[in-house]
């Protein structure tokens, strides 16, 4: 029997995966549309770090603390899970976290997540890994 040969875990707390961690959720964003201001919300920063959403999306590091990383996770789980729900409708997948939702007491997926931080956006994923049965 032949064994599968498994990938080394991704350190997480190299730069080159922060950098990498930056670029896809500076990515997200623009797909999301979001305002600047949404993007440092959702990433737990003051809104007077806006030249950090810059720095991101021009390839620099996240930092390494345990709430980015955690905002950082749940964010890209929410886009997995809208790829996944809405594969050939890329208008619903990119739009979705600026729609009122019955199920979310006619709030805005975004509103959540802004509003309720960390707890917000766990909220906002598991509600789609709910949809995807999972």
């Amino acid at each position: 029997m032949a064994q599968v040969e498994q990938e080394p875990p991704i350190d997480i707390e190299s730069s080159e995966a922060r950098r990498r961690l930056a670029r896809m959720v500076t990515r997200l964003f623009e797909l999301w549309n979001l305002t600047t201001a949404d993007q440092l919300e959702l990433l737990g920063l003051s809104r007077t770090s806006r030249a950090q959403i810059s720095k991101y999306r021009s390839g620099g590091a996240v930092p390494s603390s345990r709430d980015m990383l955690d905002r950082i996770g749940w964010l890209l789980s929410i886009h997995k899970s809208l790829r996944l729900l809405y594969p050939r409708n890329e208008s619903i997948r990119y739009n979705w976290v600026m729609r009122r939702n019955q199920i979310l007491d006619d709030q805005r997926p975004l509103d959540i997540m802004k509003y309720q931080g960390l707890i917000g956006i766990a909220r906002v994923a598991r509600y789609l890994d709910f949809l995807r049965g999972t």
